[in-house]
């Protein structure tokens, strides 16, 4: 089992230090399900929402988390991102939105947190602009799809 880098030899929590990395390009892909009413996708789909494009408020707060990751996840490293896209899908068929975050740089540590992040305030944003009329939505199963660059090279989920 690898060891907990955020932790010293004492078990003491600190930002790890990546200064004699080499800086690669990384690129990190997560995702959020977010479970709701039929009718509150139908509406979200079909543009009736009082709030306006909620895909679209959705997608700039993913964006807008991921470059402030570090500002929410204690140990983090701030980082200068190249690129940053969120996607949302609708499956009208589970009755859920799939939202995809993906974040590139090139950087001497690694985007996850970045992408988990995103993905995570995509969905959140949703149920914030949705509660009014479904309280009951889920957002679940957010996780990380894959992570390329970096020492530990390329890992995909395996479904």
């Amino acid at each position: 089992m690898a060891e907990l880098t955020h932790l010293d030899e004492k078990g003491a929590a600190h930002m790890v230090d990546v200064s004699d990395k080499e800086a690669t390009t990384r690129v990190a892909r997560a995702e959020a399900l977010i479970r709701m009413q039929p009718e509150t996708l139908a509406m979200i789909t079909e543009g009736r929402h009082k709030k306006g494009d909620v895909f679209a408020v959705a997608r700039i707060a993913g964006i807008q988390a991921a470059k402030k990751t570090s500002d929410l996840i204690p140990l983090c490293h701030s980082l200068n991102l190249t690129s940053v896209k969120v996607n949302l899908e609708a499956d009208s068929s589970a009755s859920l939105v799939r939202i995809e975050a993906i974040c590139k740089l090139d950087a001497k540590t690694g985007v996850e947190m970045e992408a988990l992040t995103a993905a995570s305030v995509a969905a959140l944003t949703l149920y914030d602009m949705c509660k009014a009329v479904d309280k009951g939505m889920v957002i679940e199963s957010v996780r990380l799809l894959e992570k390329q660059g970096g020492r530990s090279g390329h890992w995909k989920v395996q479904e």
